[in-house]
């Protein structure tokens, strides 16, 4: 009867929705042009369409042991799926590769910004065939299962492979700062966690390892973590100059600084650390917010409860450090509102600055050496790092590269300047290669990963163009208000979404063959965990063992919700559905809107494999729906920079200029499902609730 009752509410704000936006119209018909659109009340719109979803995170976060939290996230991920707000598309990898690199050679993890750490990066001066790859995952095996050590330079230089030491590689977005606290775009982690060190990291071999923590212990009630800092270790300029000593109190610096920038990081120690959420949020005071410096190589959290993932946060970048006195010096301060004065000058305030390699100071293997984001961003070695027999490269190199020539980037990965090139059936790069010999010799499909990538219906949507005027949405006032009509109606978006066809879209730019090695179907990566008991929640029992997917599957069965979690299949694809959910989405909104609905979907015209994914999707819901019912306005955007902005680079819901955008993801930021569900969180907690026009 809940779910009933929930159903029937939803359906019931479509209409009263649909009443409010008529009511601005003042008074004239539809079709007419003298209507405005108003965008309505987040937090309005949030509760109508996924209340259920955040009702049950909440209990999942409470409850009473690690296993049933699983098990109720897992609930809550399948009212996530079933509300129709946003369609998971595919993840990383799963794509023809020809590559120089060694495979694990960088920290083998499904969450964190560790998998970006390239100081161990093994690089030949060969292209390795699918033989010598098969091999060395086959050494990894052994090494994880303790049985040998993996050394893939070893390996490789026994098959006369000559090693390389420096290594370039291509960016599309610019980072924004070199303040590794005050952004959460991995444009511009990436970059940034070559340069700094953690507590712990995760070894290639997904192993956790100390770094500039030397050990650490935990309070019996697991509450209270005491890390014991290295000494010895150093912060040092752009040009390698020994700046000063990295100290406990310089983690206690990061984080208040990453709490005062409220860059979209923030909110993961809500109900981590204790006193955290207050201090940000509600103005309390530092001093009582559980990250002390007991002296100067001892650090202590301590924690609002026992949280068993708390060490896999450790790995993401909230929890770096900042060199305390530079940052001073380069005009930061603490306190939220203090912060936010002196950002705002930028003469005065010049810390991490993007473009300028001397506004940080370093403590990690590499050091920022360039810094032009519309060409080359480069770092070499540091000299002073502590862990120096570990780096094995001694420069890397980010060249700006936008796709608009990817026969260029082909020819660069042949001729060495590149370690490794993907091949796409859009780029023409698949046939290039089976043309050249290259496939055939050398090609193999990658692995996937667990980030996902997906698409969002914008349920608010508050912006029709960027400040520029580029990408200007073609809709009247009338179809603008249509649209949002039929979008905050479930059955619409339902119809929208089930009548996706990804494997058709996904194949344009990846071919036939691997049309679906990539696609994923739910949020959270389906393998990311698995129960440790049996677990009996609300009269079901699920198995020890049991994969979390396997979890969300069970739920979405029981609302019969027509979609199918697993990796790798078409699983939410059900044209007879959608056709369903039409026909009931058009007795319900009535003569509220006038068909077809209008869409609007931004693309990146230079990027030929963006511009063939758009014009993919237009046919395939038009055809699909009918383009009497729905058409697909496709808004071109001519740089990358204005196709960010319309929605990964948005600042908030208000700021998405579209009405599908399927140009975000996510990746897991530590050990828990949590990682992911809580970004779909309402009243601005949720990170990812731009991507469907909220908060």
């Amino acid at each position: 009867m809940k779910n009933m009752f929930s159903k029937y509410l939803k359906t019931g704000f479509s209409l009263v929705l649909a009443a409010s936006l008529a009511a601005c119209s003042n008074g004239a018909p539809a079709g007419t042009e003298e209507v405005n659109y108003v965008r309505a009340d987040d937090d309005d719109v949030y509760e109508a369409s996924l209340g259920d979803y955040e009702g049950l995170a909440s209990e999942a976060k409470n409850a009473a042991t690690n296993d049933e939290r699983f098990v109720k996230y897992a609930q809550a991920e399948a009212a996530l799926l079933e509300s129709a707000v946003m369609i998971p598309t595919t993840t990383q990898g799963g794509a023809y590769t020809i590559s120089r690199i060694a495979p694990r050679t960088v920290p083998y993890v499904q969450w964190g910004n560790d998998d970006d750490r390239l100081k161990g990066l093994v690089i030949s001066d060969e292209f390795l065939t699918p033989a010598e790859r098969a091999d060395l995952f086959a050494l990894w095996d052994k090494a994880v299962a303790g049985e040998a050590e993996y050394d893939p330079a070893a390996y490789l230089t026994s098959k006369g492979h000559t090693l390389q030491s420096d290594y370039t590689t291509t960016f599309a977005t610019a980072p924004v700062t070199l303040d590794w606290l005050n952004t959460s775009s991995q444009s511009d982690t990436e970059l940034t966690v070559n340069t700094v060190d953690g507590l712990v990291e995760y070894n290639n071999l997904n192993q956790m390892t100390p770094a500039l923590a030397e050990s650490w212990e935990v309070s019996d009630d697991g509450t209270v973590y005491t890390f014991h800092i290295r000494p010895g270790v150093y912060w040092y300029t752009s040009e390698g100059t020994q700046y000063a000593e990295v100290t406990a109190n310089d983690f206690v610096a990061g984080l208040r600084h990453m709490l005062d920038c409220q860059a979209g990081l923030e909110w993961l120690l809500d109900g981590v650390v204790v006193g955290a959420t207050d201090y940000y949020a509600n103005g309390g005071s530092f001093d009582n917010v559980g990250y002390k410096a007991l002296d100067d190589y001892t650090l202590e959290v301590t924690l609002e409860s026992d949280i068993p993932y708390f060490m896999t946060m450790l790995t993401y970048s909230c929890f770096l450090p900042i060199c305390d006195s530079f940052y001073q010096s380069r005009g930061g301060v603490y306190g939220v509102d203090e912060y936010a004065k002196a950002f705002v000058d930028t003469n005065a305030y010049t810390f991490g600055k993007a473009g300028d390699v001397a506004s940080q100071v370093y403590c990690g293997p590499f050091l920022i050496q360039k810094f032009q984001g519309d060409s080359e961003i480069s770092v070499v070695r540091n000299p002073g790092y502590y862990k120096a027999d570990e780096v094995t490269l001694d420069s890397i190199k980010w060249v700006y590269d936008n796709g608009e020539n990817p026969d260029a980037s082909y020819n660069d990965t042949l001729n060495g300047t590149y370690a490794g090139i993907t091949l796409n059936a859009s780029t023409g790069l698949l046939q290039k290669a089976k043309d050249d010999g290259n496939f055939d010799k050398y090609a193999y499909v990658s692995e996937a990963t667990s980030t996902t990538f997906f698409g969002g219906l914008n349920l608010n949507r508050g912006t029709f163009a960027l400040e520029s005027g580029a990408a200007a949405s073609p809709k009247s006032e009338q179809e603008k208000i249509d649209t949002n009509t039929a979008l905050n109606n479930k059955n619409f978006r339902k119809a929208m979404l089930h009548a996706f066809d990804k494997e058709t879209w996904n194949a344009v730019t990846r071919g036939e063959e691997l049309a679906l090695t990539n696609v994923r179907n739910m949020y959270t990566h389906p393998e990311f965990v698995s129960l440790t008991e049996d677990t009996t929640v609300d009269g079901h029992t699920f198995a020890a063992g049991t994969f979390y997917g396997d979890m969300v599957q069970y739920y979405l069965d029981e609302m019969d919700a027509h979609i199918q979690v697993a990796d790798g299949v078409n699983g939410w694809f059900d044209l007879d559905y959608a056709k369903e959910c039409l026909d009931a989405a058009k007795e319900e909104l009535g003569d509220t809107v006038t068909w077809p609905i209008k869409i609007d979907v931004v693309y990146y015209s230079a990027s030929d494999s963006n511009a063939a994914q758009a014009n993919a999707y237009k046919e395939i819901m038009e055809t699909n729906l009918g383009a009497d019912n729905v058409v697909v306005n496709l808004v071109e955007t001519t740089t990358a920079d204005d196709f960010y902005a319309c929605g990964y680079r948005a600042s908030n819901g208000e700021a998405g200029n579209f009405d599908m955008f399927y140009g975000s993801g996510w990746g897991p930021d530590y050990g828990d499902p949590s990682t992911y569900l809580d970004t779909f969180l309402g009243g601005g907690a949720g990170y990812m609730t731009k991507v469907v026009g909220l908060y």
